[in-house]
């Protein structure tokens, strides 16, 4: 957005008598308030947000994560984190939008599920908030988990590891 533009919207915003507007756009976001409160002059805030890299836009629903075989443990403390347990024949659920991973629905309840419950299609595995709102992560194959690869009320990011389910 071009300095003249600005100057126009403030000017446009101090004559329509809003005493706040807040515009967001890809790589500004700018607040005017209006008005004198308290003898307090008129404020702008124009602030510059950090260019964030391209993420790959795929489309992913929030209730199907994607799940793929999990590879022959190529390092050995991957193979350690494991237990020593070979994790070719174990499904990695995956985590299908960025957010942070709750495996209660809420504080005061109990969590999804534990290692070594069995879980069926459709159960759900644990929740991910994104943007206030919670998505449900739900089980795409039947099996035992195995692991949960992460804390509760960490940050996940897109394809994040989140359990390792034995489908036998």
């Amino acid at each position: 957005m071009k300095l003249k533009e600005i100057q126009n919207l403030i000017k446009f915003v101090a004559k329509s008598g809003a005493s706040e507007v807040k515009l967001e756009m890809d790589d500004v976001k700018i607040t005017i308030k209006t008005g004198t409160e308290d003898g307090k002059e008129k404020t702008t805030y124009i602030q510059q947000v950090p260019a964030m890299p391209a993420q790959p836009q795929q489309p992913a629903p929030a209730a199907a994560p994607q799940q793929t075989e999990a590879p022959a443990a190529s390092a050995p403390e991957s193979q350690e984190a494991a237990g020593g347990d070979d994790n070719s024949n174990y499904i990695t659920v995956k985590s299908p939008i960025i957010g942070t991973f709750y495996r209660k629905p809420s504080p005061d309840k109990a969590v999804f599920v534990e290692v070594g419950d069995t879980v069926k299609e459709g159960d759900v595995l644990c929740v991910i908030e994104a943007m206030k709102l919670f998505n449900e992560i739900e089980s795409e194959v039947s099996g035992k988990i195995v692991k949960v690869l992460v804390d509760d009320a960490s940050p996940v990011e897109f394809d994040q590891p989140l359990f390792l389910v034995d489908p036998s």
